[in-house]
């Protein structure tokens, strides 16, 4: 029996996973912008804490780039992909070559579809998952409130990014408190994402 897992995350075995927010999907998906609003949060806090960035995009020839307001400048990789997962073998080869990583911190769109794949096939190879509620969204508010419940059901955590990211610094004297402090001072949007869950 596994042991149980209770989310504690810890900065040096983390990896951020920043799923398809691209062009394209901008006027489809719920709450585009409030969700816009709180990736770039995560993007920012992966460069100050040097927490290794892995970014999908989508048929991009199709669906176009990452969206100009995400730097992903800094990320390990910017992947092209057809398939829903983002643990295609490449990112999988990337994710072996980090040393020690444990933990991957899921954010982007659509929930219910490269997000829930991504859960699935990153719990199979035992990653612990921390699917960052306040950045995920799909066309529809039901598709994403149940793929979110499938998620704790399945076994991965499901969270904001403001509890993420004060557990990563765990401590007010850490370096770069203040830096994340900055982050996070301004509250999130208030989408009506957090309903139902």
């Amino acid at each position: 029996m596994s042991e149980r897992r209770l989310g504690d995350l810890r900065l040096d075995q983390t990896v951020f996973f920043c799923c398809d927010m691209q062009e394209k999907f901008r006027p489809a998906i719920k709450h585009f912008s409030d969700i816009l609003q709180i990736a770039q949060r995560l993007v920012k806090a992966s460069k100050i804490l040097n927490i290794p960035l892995i970014v999908t995009e989508q048929y991009p020839k199709g669906l176009g780039s990452t969206v100009p307001e995400l730097d992903v400048a800094h990320a390990v990789e910017v992947f092209p992909k057809t398939r829903f997962t983002m643990l295609l073998p490449e990112v999988e080869q990337k994710l072996l070559s980090l040393p020690n990583i444990k933990h991957v911190v899921l954010f982007g769109i659509e929930t219910h579809v490269c997000i829930q794949q991504t859960v699935i096939d990153l719990l199979k190879k035992d990653y612990e998952v921390h699917v960052i509620a306040d950045a995920c969204s799909s066309r529809s508010q039901m598709n994403r409130l149940f793929a979110l419940e499938r998620f704790r059901q399945s076994g991965a955590i499901v969270t904001t990014s403001e509890a993420v990211l004060l557990q990563l610094v765990g401590d007010k004297e850490h370096p770069n408190f203040k830096e994340i402090q900055s982050l996070i001072k301004e509250l999130g949007p208030e989408s009506g994402l957090g309903c139902n869950l």
